[in-house]
């Protein structure tokens, strides 16, 4: 799910628990843009929104958690310091996990220069607010 503003893009991401185990989640996951058809990271990662505090997420198995994503609009930054480029979806690392998720991305443009933040996460179990 998809909210807009002012620039901006809140990008709610489900994480569904596959194993037959519930398991706890606590903290950021790790997020970046990727492209280039072939999963090449676009610019910086996330940057942490710490104005929610992370809390300990019990995952039943066969359950979700979500989390928030903040994506500003490659088009707010002067081309030059940006420098544009066409995103094909979000690489994911769960919290505590190394293995990562890829979650497309229909339409999105990132900053291939790694000085604009373009991207910012939430603690899983937060919501937009």
């Amino acid at each position: 799910m998809s909210e807009g503003a002012a620039g901006s893009v809140y990008d709610t991401v489900r994480l569904l628990n596959t194993g037959p185990n519930p398991c706890s989640l606590f903290g950021y996951p790790g997020v970046s843009l990727v492209g280039h058809g072939n999963g090449t990271q676009i610019g910086s990662a996330a940057q942490r929104d710490r104005s929610v505090a992370p809390r300990p997420v019990m995952v039943r198995a066969g359950g979700s958690t979500t989390f928030i994503v903040r994506l500003v609009q490659a088009g707010n930054y002067p081309r030059a310091t940006c420098v544009p480029t066409p995103a094909d979806g979000f690489r994911i690392y769960p919290p505590g996990n190394t293995a990562a998720l890829y979650l497309p991305l229909k339409g999105a443009t990132g900053c291939a220069s790694t000085s604009v933040d373009l991207l910012t996460v939430r603690p899983v179990g937060a919501t937009v607010g």
